[in-house]
Formats: structure tokens, C-alpha cells, sequence
């Protein structure tokens, strides 16, 4: 099955929103259902207004999204059952188009983005305290002259 990455529109809503939902609740297991809950507003009313959002879109349905902020990566989520997949570097790849660093946060319980993340080349910068959930963040960044499995 291939895969199509293209710009976010706004029909593409209830699969960002489903790629969120069920991508975050397997690699975020941790979070608090109110912050959960509250991400869900901010999706569609406060990031996706201001991000440079693309698609995975496989025969017409939403599978992924990656939503930038200039460089930085605000959020990356690929359906469960396409893991593994491609989705995810196809996803950066085009992220890579638009810059020349990348930037992410990822929590550092998040074991599968932090995996994702080090088999695209990302390398660690440091380590805070996310401030809404009190959880460990790492702050990766990605140029292209670090290697990449891409």
C-alpha cells in the first residue's frame, strides 16, 4: 500500500485528530487524562492554526501528520497499524525538505519516539522538565550532516 505526504486540509481533521489519539494513548501511556483531554482542544484550535502541517494519506484516509514550527518538530503521529511502515521517515523526510535542522521534544517514558527519533539520526541536546505534566523531555536535533537510516 503506498502512501501519498501532502498539505494538511482542514477535511484531513478527524485523522490528524485519530493518529493523535491513538498513536499518543500506546506511546504515552503516562499522561494525565486531563492534559490528554486538553491537547485534544489545542489540536485543532490552537496548533494546527499556526503550524506548517503535511499528511500521510493512504487512499483517501489520514494515516499521519507532522506538524512544524519553522524547524521545529511540534508533533509527529503515525496510526498504530502503519508502524513500521515507512510513514513516520516519509513524514520527516519531508520536514527535512523545509529545513536544514530539525528540533524535536520527546518524553523521555516515550520509548518508542525516542527509538523513532535515534534510528532517523536525531542526536540528544538536553534534558528538562516538561512543565505541564512534570514529566522528563529530551531535546533531539537533527542537520543534515548527521547520517540518517533515509
Amino acid at each position: 500500500m503506498t502512501h501519498t505526504i501532502r498539505q494538511y486540509k482542514e477535511c484531513d481533521l478527524d485523522g490528524v485528530l485519530s493518529s493523535w489519539e491513538n498513536a499518543s494513548k500506546l506511546a504515552h501511556p503516562f499522561l494525565k487524562q486531563s492534559f490528554i483531554d486538553q491537547e485534544r482542544y489545542n489540536i485543532p484550535n490552537v496548533y494546527l492554526p499556526n503550524t506548517d502541517t503535511w499528511v500521510a494519506d493512504i487512499s483517501g484516509r489520514t494515516v499521519g501528520f507532522i506538524a512544524l514550527i519553522v524547524n521545529e518538530v511540534g508533533a509527529i503521529f503515525v496510526e498504530p497499524e502503519y508502524h513500521g511502515r515507512g510513514i513516520g521517515f516519509a513524514l520527516m523526510n519531508r520536514a527535512r525538505i523545509l529545513n536544514d535542522s530539525l528540533e524535536v521534544e520527546v518524553f523521555k517514558a516515550n520509548a518508542i519516539g525516542r527509538k523513532f527519533y535515534s534510528n532517523y539520526g536525531f542526536r540528544p541536546l538536553l534534558e528538562k522538565v516538561h512543565a505541564e505534566t512534570g514529566e522528563q523531555v529530551i531535546r533531539l536535533q537533527f542537520t543534515d550532516s548527521q547520517k540518517s537510516n533515509t
